[in-house]
């Protein structure tokens, strides 16, 4: 009888061992699943993060920016995915990770669709470079936020795109990731951008939504919900709240308390079982070759359009840059440059139109006539270098007068308001 017990203990520790699947704590509001979503902010002066600490406060997933549309953000998203990913899971805590969507600056749909399929790649080349997913990974998300395509001089935005084209990216982009790694990704977004800067599409509502709506009470409120009428996206439902599966209720969580050496930190739920929670993690994808980086990759940069202009108005390049394959680049950028360094390039500015294309505008060249390059480079080292080379002229422009300066006037001095960003959120 004894000999019995013991081998039926010594199985039930082989399970609790092997299994990932052990028991996982409700410690979020509402007897909740509890989660934690971070990004380089979580990393003061390059400080670790305290896992063990994390799963001991009752942690169970974690959500890692692990992507960017723009490069030097993207870099920085990697190295501190590569380090908290491994981290997390060592001390038993699932993990995921996020894309941060930048959309192109265009109307076309052509570019857009393109521009979503090479972002989803991107993703998608992330998430081989770290093995793709294993037994605790959760699928990446995609944190779609941000409509402006535009910049004005003082940073305020000078264009938004259509709902119709966000919601084709948006939809363009999911479908991708899905269709290369067999897990549908996350939404991540907040109910009012959903509302105002998407179509309603019960293809989008397909996918799991993360959502962002911060509380003092959240172990009783409805994310997403107004307190009179209704938020109507594509994943409203019939009482006005959200259809969602993680819910980022907290900016001004207590970073110490979780192992994290950054003073605040979001906090997150899951809403549903830990069955629910574990279905979601159900699965693999091994990445092949093909779906790794590609490095020091042939390109071509070819010109759409091209206006040379006065000395008091702007040269304008559009160019294209392709693989091999003819799909766009997935990074890089674009610059004018000449031989002689004796030789004005002007003041260079670069937008990107969608992956691929940019839109280059040069201010303040002299009168002359111009003969050098149109240069792609990529930081990163996934495509290689390639050149246009180009002549233009510059004309002579109207000189303007100067303004006249005028006269200051002394402002009286005020101490700024603080303000509590934290006023309506709950602290723990």
């Amino acid at each position: 009888m004894k000999k019995v017990s013991i081998f039926l203990l010594a199985i039930g520790l082989l399970v609790n061992l092997t299994s990932p699947a052990q028991a996982l704590p409700t410690s979020g509001p509402g007897d909740r699943i509890h989660g934690i979503d971070i990004s380089k902010w979580q990393h003061p002066y390059g400080k670790p993060i305290n896992f063990v600490k994390m799963a001991k406060a009752g942690i169970s997933f974690v959500m890692i920016k692990g992507g960017d549309g723009h490069d030097p953000a993207d870099a920085t998203a990697f190295k501190y995915l590569k380090e908290d990913r491994v981290a997390a899971q060592a001390a038993g805590i699932y993990t995921g990770f996020y894309y941060y969507a930048y959309l192109p600056d265009s109307t076309n749909r052509a570019f857009i669709i393109a521009d979503a399929k090479a972002q989803a790649l991107k993703a998608v080349w992330r998430l081989a470079s770290i093995g793709g997913y294993g037994e605790r990974d959760l699928p990446m998300a995609l944190d779609i936020e941000n409509n402006c395509v535009r910049l004005k001089s003082n940073g305020s935005c000078a264009k938004y795109m259509s709902r119709t084209l966000i919601t084709l990216w948006t939809q363009t982009w999911l479908d991708t990731v899905k269709e290369k790694t067999t897990k549908k990704p996350f939404v991540y977004s907040y109910a009012q951008f959903l509302q105002s800067a998407m179509v309603r599409s019960k293809a989008l509502a397909a996918y799991p939504l993360w959502i962002a709506h911060y509380s003092k009470t959240p172990a009783t409120t409805q994310p997403g919900k107004k307190s009179i009428g209704c938020f109507a996206h594509s994943w409203t439902k019939g009482n006005c709240s959200s259809q969602w599966q993680i819910w980022q209720y907290s900016s001004c969580g207590i970073g110490p308390k979780y192992g994290i050496p950054s003073n605040r930190v979001d906090l997150n739920v899951f809403s549903g079982s830990e069955e629910a929670f574990l279905s979601l993690v159900r699965g693999s994808w091994e990445p092949d070759l093909s779906d790794f980086l590609p490095e020091n990759e042939t390109t071509t940069i070819s010109l759409v359009t091209s206006v040379a202009a006065a000395t008091n108005d702007v040269t304008q390049f559009v160019v294209d840059v392709a693989r091999p394959d003819a799909t766009p680049v997935v990074t890089g950028e674009v610059a004018f440059k000449v031989s002689d360094t004796t030789t004005s390039v002007g003041v260079q500015k670069l937008v990107r139109s969608a992956t691929g294309r940019w839109t280059l505008n040069i201010t303040k060249l002299p009168a002359a006539t111009y003969q050098g390059f149109l240069e792609f480079s990529d930081p990163t080292g996934t495509h290689a270098i390639s050149q246009l080379p180009v002549i233009f002229t510059v004309t002579q422009g109207p000189t303007p007068s100067p303004a006249p300066s005028p006269t200051p006037t002394k402002k009286p001095t005020s101490k700024p308001v603080p303000v509590d960003s934290c006023a309506n959120q709950i602290r723990h």
